[in-house]
């Protein structure tokens, strides 16, 4: 099968017709609908096909026993109305990179594996990674269990409807003794390929980053009837909130963002007894993120004393800055530039992965793909197919080179 059937197979898994975008959120219909897909595309292969204690699934070429295994893959769920390539193109590069080196009659020493973890994005429960933050000890199955979606479903309730068992959900370092190395191809979320003009290149390290929540608690009230100066509203203090964060990333050279909000009682004749803000914020090193965050929660601060608001903070999830295996990256550097002499571009990113979060106990490293307008978790997010297959022939040249090794 090639990448344009396998790719024209997944492409109206969970997308909606209103938005063009996709709702694939963990433990969903659409979200098995794209398991069902992984399913398949592994057994028609001849793989052997298994599904591991917190809900990842993995496709072996070879015995997973016999240690050292490479892997490579990535995600198939996606933020709320996300892109087609977030996750997806990783996946499916992975299942055409292994038809690559089959058609190259590659004799392989190492066991090859295609990897689909699960909530990556977080879109449900609001906690990003779950999937390889379990299997790497990063989550408990105490905390797994805690984390709750919107209407109020626990994890724990999403993944037994699902015919999951949640019971089972844990560090899992029987299955990561069995890696090598991992290997994740992703659209690059950005523009730095675009403006290089190369097609594929090399991460070399994921900032840190975070998501906090802001609690603003004021007074609901008649909107009509209570005067201005009588007013306790936590949508003033949340608006500049807002404004402040825009200020304190520019002024460090770092990024924040609020892009989820919840408002109760949520009407329009109505004054706000809570609004709760959650805030995205990354950097190029620690020391910045810190800075952000402290000026942001500062400001937060002032403006509730201001308006008469309780004000509350809590770190949801964090990610230090995670620096890719540098003897492995090195090695796709010489693997990509062996033949053609060409220097492989290396970039940082902004975006979290679940290679970031393996990279603690085992070698990884990431290919990015080339994206022309740098967009990404929205719906106009795109990648060109020549590129595409062009980081498929990337990936299979790296599996080749890192399986025969």
């Amino acid at each position: 099968m090639t990448f344009h059937s396998m790719w024209a197979e997944l492409v109206p898994i969970g997308r909606s017709s209103a938005s063009g975008g996709y709702r694939r959120y963990a433990w969903t219909p659409a979200d098995l609908d794209c398991r069902a897909w992984f399913k398949e595309q592994a057994e028609s292969r001849g793989l052997a096909y298994e599904v591991d204690r917190n809900g990842n699934q993995w496709a072996w070429l070879g015995d997973p026993d016999a240690g050292d295994a490479v892997v490579t893959g990535s995600h198939l769920d996606s933020v709320p109305d996300g892109g087609a390539f977030d996750g997806p193109l990783g996946v499916v590069s992975s299942f055409a990179a292994l038809d690559e080196l089959r058609a190259r009659g590659t004799d392989l020493a190492k066991p090859l594996a295609v990897v689909n973890f699960g909530d990556e994005e977080g879109a449900r429960f609001g906690l990003a990674c779950v999937g390889s933050r379990l299997t790497a000890g990063q989550l408990t199955r105490e905390q797994a269990h805690r984390l709750t979606d919107g209407e109020g479903v626990t994890l724990a309730r999403a993944m037994e409807a699902a015919g999951y068992d949640p019971d089972t959900v844990g560090p899992d370092p029987e299955r990561l003794a069995r890696i090598g190395a991992f290997v994740e191809l992703h659209v690059e979320q950005g523009r730095a390929l675009d403006l290089t003009g190369d097609r594929v290149g090399i991460a070399s390290a994921i900032w840190p980053h975070g998501r906090w929540r802001f609690d603003f608690r004021g007074e609901a009230n008649h909107a009509g009837t209570t005067r201005l100066t009588d007013r306790h509203d936590p949508m003033l203090s949340y608006a500049e909130t807002v404004l402040a964060a825009r200020r304190e990333a520019e002024l460090a050279g770092a990024v924040a963002t609020f892009g989820k909000i919840a408002v109760e009682p949520n009407g329009v004749n109505a004054i706000p007894s809570l609004v709760r803000g959650w805030l995205d914020s990354r950097a190029e090193d620690q020391g910045r993120l810190d800075a952000v965050v402290a000026g942001i929660e500062k400001a937060a601060g002032e403006y509730a004393a201001a308006h008469g608001i309780a004000l509350d903070v809590v770190r949801e999830s964090f990610t230090p800055v995670v620096e890719f295996d540098h003897a492995l990256r090195d090695e796709l550097a010489r693997i990509l530039g062996k033949d053609t002499g060409i220097t492989v571009p290396v970039l940082g990113t902004g975006a979290g992965h679940d290679a970031g979060i393996l990279s603690g106990r085992i070698p990884t490293a990431m290919l990015f793909v080339r994206n022309p307008t740098g967009v990404s978790h929205s719906p106009a997010e795109f990648a060109a197919e020549d590129d595409c297959v062009a980081g498929v022939l990337a990936l299979a040249d790296v599996l080749e080179g890192l399986a025969r090794r």
